[in-house]
């Protein structure tokens, strides 16, 4: 059942958001300049064609942030790989050793990313969140919302940049062909990376993104997690502008003009967490070239192996040798 306006209207949706004045500095001021730290040691994953190392990096505050990198087994690449740093949906972490390697199957370093705190739904993570915590609703989306210093997105958001980095400087990566991916939470934190280090991302692959126009976000809620904000909003009542003033600085939509990668983006229409119109305001304000796989009778699970599929060939021209920008077919340019 459709909860949000027809395609033809979600298309043209451009939202008039607020941006923070200072939104620059303020993200200048948290991404700080402290070198990249990491280690990684390899794992017996079980598998023949990929090699997996477990990694610890320092994120935000230099909190230690784990993560899976996968490559191809040494007999089966050549040279500097283009990678793929791999984000997480809501409450997922970077699983088992053996279970998200699709990237690093198909020819790319991998890079898959605990976020932190998370990872107790529906796979495992294993790093911690120690930041600072006040009222909230049970969850993440409400954690230290009283302040953009406090929210939790600033510390996942500034863990997903550094992890950028941290594939970036790999021996076997090479560095300018470094792509962000992820569906729902994780398609927000790699617009997030997209957007706030635009210079240190190739391209980026966002599925149906999540903290994007958030306001309506929880007009229109329906489901989990975005209730989550509803409640606290329905227990805080005098705290609705103050709430809005803070995502303002997390906002997909919002953060998505500063972004210059190319971008392939995807919308399900009949999605009741993320609604289509939310994830057409984040890409009708993206900044570089861009283009939207629509799935018109789908809800949250979106294209799944079609999307897959149109990435694939999609990311391969985006990476390949010698190229530095995706061929742009009619299929994959921006209609709305």
């Amino acid at each position: 059942m459709r909860s949000d306006l027809p395609l033809s209207e979600a298309r043209a949706y451009r939202p008039d958001l607020m941006v923070p004045d200072d939104l620059a500095e303020f993200w200048r001021a948290t991404l700080d300049d402290a070198p990249v730290s990491w280690d990684a040691v390899r794992v017996d994953n079980g598998l023949l064609a990929i090699e997996t190392h477990d990694v610890s990096f320092a994120g935000f505050g230099g909190d230690p942030v784990r993560a899976w990198l996968h490559l191809p087994a040494p007999g089966l690449r050549s040279g500097p790989l283009p990678g793929v740093v791999q984000f997480q949906g809501y409450n997922g972490g970077r699983g088992l050793a053996h279970e998200h390697v699709f990237w690093a199957t198909a020819g790319y370093a991998q890079l898959v990313v605990d976020t932190r705190g998370q990872g107790s739904g529906w796979t495992t993570g294993a790093t911690g969140d120690v930041g600072p915590a006040g009222p909230s609703q049970p969850g993440f989306l409400t954690r230290g919302i009283e302040d953009r210093d406090t929210y939790y997105y600033r510390r996942a958001y500034a863990d997903a940049c550094r992890a950028v980095e941290v594939l970036r400087g790999h021996d076997a990566v090479d560095p300018a062909r470094v792509a962000v991916a992820g569906a729902s939470q994780g398609g927000a934190l790699a617009l997030a990376a997209a957007a706030l280090v635009p210079d240190l991302v190739a391209a980026v692959l966002c599925d149906v993104p999540f903290l994007c126009d958030l306001r309506r976000s929880a007009d229109l809620a329906q489901a989990e997690p975005c209730l989550e904000l509803v409640r606290y909003l329905g227990a805080h009542r005098d705290r609705v502008e103050q709430t809005f003033a803070t995502l303002a600085y997390f906002d997909g939509a919002v953060l998505a003009r500063l972004a210059r990668a190319p971008a392939l983006f995807s919308v399900a229409m009949m999605d009741v967490i993320c609604p289509p119109t939310t994830v057409f305001a984040a890409f009708n304000a993206y900044g570089g070239p861009k283009g939207v796989e629509v799935y018109e009778f789908n809800d949250h699970e979106g294209g799944e192996a079609f999307q897959r599929s149109r990435q694939l060939v999609w990311l391969r021209a985006a990476l390949g040798p010698g190229r530095a920008s995706p061929e742009m077919d009619d299929h994959a340019l921006p209609t709305g």
